[in-house]
């Protein structure tokens, strides 16, 4: 299989994003104080709202991270403070730019597993990434039969133990990116068709008119995005505050 380890480079000062480009940013949640201060401050009142509810201190502090990278990474796209973007909610929360930030035509979509978070941006085309940290789960066999197609069941029945994980959370985070980026809930999981093996990344089979990509942003964590179109150019960057 193609290697699926993308090289993760600090972003150029000049940012260009083209109309076949797809950048995906690699953010660690875990900082230090000083950087979540600074990620904090951008934060709109809802969103501060939002961070006090988690019970968690641990969970509280990624998510500040989090969408604080998100205002910075797309302020720079957008040539404004990380403080003015604006977000509206599609109805399933997925976020979109407000206003007259919403001509600009940035498209994107926010994933995170433990500690970390993948942000994918493009313009103008339907985004959807997810990312799943790989960790054994008890019920996988049901899981897989409830939510996949009876082909993909089979195939994760047929692998040995340890590669039924790894396999398993491939078609998870390939169908969730699709569904992410088409706007449509976690049910229609079973209605993603997804074409992969141990050995041969995966093809998106329910339509022709996306792009899917695959890749391990770093040990034990799997990811995919889905992008409308093709001829997509993919680059990866790792996110520094």
């Amino acid at each position: 299989m193609t290697s699926l380890n993308h090289l993760w480079l600090p972003a150029p000062k000049d940012l260009t994003l083209l109309p076949n480009d797809v950048h995906v940013w690699r953010i660690d949640l875990d900082i230090a104080d000083s950087q979540l201060e600074n990620l904090a401050v951008t934060l709109s009142s809802d969103e501060l709202v939002r961070a006090s509810r988690f019970h968690f201190s641990e969970h509280r502090q990624r998510f500040i991270a989090g969408r604080g990278s998100l205002r910075s990474i797309l302020s720079r796209y957008l040539g404004i403070e990380p403080q003015q973007v604006r977000f509206d909610y599609e109805p399933r929360g997925k976020p979109l730019l407000a206003d007259t930030l919403a001509d600009s035509g940035l498209l994107f979509n926010l994933s995170h597993s433990q500690d970390l978070a993948l942000f994918a941006v493009n313009y103008r085309r339907k985004i959807g990434i997810d990312l799943e940290y790989v960790r054994s789960v008890s019920d996988l066999a049901a899981l897989a039969q409830r939510f996949f197609l009876a082909r993909e069941y089979d195939l994760v029945r047929s692998l040995p133990p340890h590669q039924q994980q790894e396999v398993f959370f491939r078609y998870w985070t390939c169908k969730e990116a699709y569904l992410k980026a088409t706007g449509e809930g976690i049910s229609q999981l079973e209605q993603v068709e997804i074409s992969l093996t141990p050995t041969q990344q995966a093809k998106l089979l329910t339509s022709e008119a996306w792009s899917l990509e695959e890749f391990i942003p770093a040990d034990h964590y799997r990811a995919a995005v889905a992008v409308a179109g093709s001829d997509l150019h993919l680059q990866c960057w790792q996110y520094c505050s």
